[in-house]
């Protein structure tokens, strides 16, 4: 085999392929297809090799019997520890080179993570950010806490009112024609949500009880049902119930009623802002990192394969499409509902995913140049913290992974704090 470094992220691997290698691509490439081979005499599938080369010629197997050789050199880049390859290879080769009678060379190129050549990266000068709680921070996140814990009930007397819940029939026409998906029976809507097209829930303002209405609308013209983009429209509904929210009063009852381990107004206060200015120091950190890591960007030189962007753009899209399956929705609705294309969700991922791929080259430069050491115990540590976290037994969790991966999981660790731990406050 023999190696070419072609750029700072491309390498060529060339190998020579012998007779005996290609004849057992040859081989398997026949035993891959003749189940589908039909010649007249015999049975589909049942065609001998010699005759199938005598009617197709031995030719018809070459592709078949290159990819089966290539698969096997490819196989062996993987295992080169010079080098990690972050994409497909793709071959190099001149196809008149290629038959049963002789040895040919074969070569394969594959993208690389590349080389980081670090500049400075301690001592980043970086202003400090504050973690302080306010008490109208605190006072906040009470009141948040108070209106998720508020129940609804009847509004007896009054008219419905921004805020209120309305529980109603209605129908939608377009044309004087009821159109699909736009009838509904007992549905609850908060009043002032915006769930529905502008200029409905505003014309239900002052709606009392039991009372029926017309609304007119215009549907928006981005409207994801393109027969009613754009279109006026009336809805006919019929207001059954007002439902309105109870009114909590933020005493030492209502803290126990919580079932926490707070069981005072108080205790309340001060575990909120502890949790607030712990959030607050981690989102501190991370803000902090990332403008270390791109002030380290700049004075580090590094060609990153579309690759690996391409692959952390694929990772961020499959993201995408579990958090619209949470919403009951296919990736075609949601896409007839945006009027977006795959192409074009995908392309507003490639810019995070070029920070996160380059962010973390960065992190494992540092560690590398640093040459943090990773101790045994903390290696099994690490395999405790994993089964603790995904609930599994510790021998079931060393079937999945192995000491490097997690020696190399610790390093990038220890070299985000080394950045952080590093930063210089102005």
């Amino acid at each position: 085999m023999k190696i070419e470094k072609l750029s700072n992220n491309r390498v060529k691997f060339t190998f020579e392929v012998s007779k005996e290698e290609f004849a057992h691509g040859l081989d398997h490439a026949f035993e891959h297809i003749k189940e589908n081979v039909e010649v007249k005499g015999f049975r589909k599938g049942h065609v001998t090799r010699k005759v199938y080369e005598s009617k197709f010629g031995v030719e018809s197997l070459f592709e078949e019997a290159l990819n089966h050789v290539l698969h096997h050199k490819y196989h062996e880049i993987l295992q080169n520890k010079d080098y990690q390859v972050v994409g497909n290879p793709t071959p190099v080769l001149n196809f008149e080179d290629v038959g049963v009678d002789k040895s040919f060379e074969v070569a394969l190129e594959v993208p690389v993570k590349p080389e980081v050549k670090l500049g400075k990266y301690k001592n980043i000068e970086l202003e400090k950010l504050s973690s302080e709680v306010t008490d109208e921070e605190v006072s906040a996140e009470v009141l948040n806490l108070l209106n998720q814990n508020v129940v609804l009930e009847p509004k007896t007397e009054g008219v419905l009112e921004n805020g209120n819940t309305a529980v109603f029939d209605y129908e939608g026409f377009a044309d004087n024609v009821p159109f699909e998906g736009g009838k509904a029976e007992n549905f609850e809507l908060e009043i002032g949500s915006g769930q529905f097209i502008p200029g409905f829930e505003e014309q239900m303002v002052g709606m009392k009880q039991g009372e029926e209405k017309e609304i007119n609308v215009t549907f928006p013209e981005q409207y994801h049902s393109e027969d009613l983009a754009g279109k006026d429209a009336i809805f006919k509904i019929k207001l059954h119930d007002i439902k309105q929210k109870s009114t909590v009063d933020l005493t030492d009852e209502w803290v126990v009623s919580l079932g926490k381990e707070e069981k005072t107004v108080e205790e309340l206060k001060a575990n909120i802002k502890a949790n607030i200015q712990k959030n607050k120091e981690a989102n501190n950190k991370n803000q902090l990192l990332d403008q270390a890591l791109k002030a380290i960007a700049q004075n580090t030189n590094v060609d990153i394969p579309e690759e690996m962007i391409d692959y952390e753009v694929e990772k961020a899209f499959e993201g995408f499409e579990g958090q619209i399956k949470q919403y009951g929705l296919t990736l075609d609705q949601y896409l007839q509902m945006s009027g977006m294309t795959v192409e074009q969700i995908k392309e507003q991922y490639r810019t995070d995913s070029e920070i996160r791929v380059l962010n973390s080259l960065l992190i494992e430069a540092v560690a590398k140049a640093e040459k943090f050491e990773v101790s045994n115990e903390e290696i099994e540590a690490k395999y405790e913290e994993i089964a603790k976290m995904y609930q599994m037994e510790l021998a079931e969790v060393k079937k999945h992974l192995n000491n490097e991966m997690l020696k190399q999981d610790i390093e990038f660790t220890k070299a985000i704090d080394f950045i952080y731990d590093n930063i210089l406050y102005k």
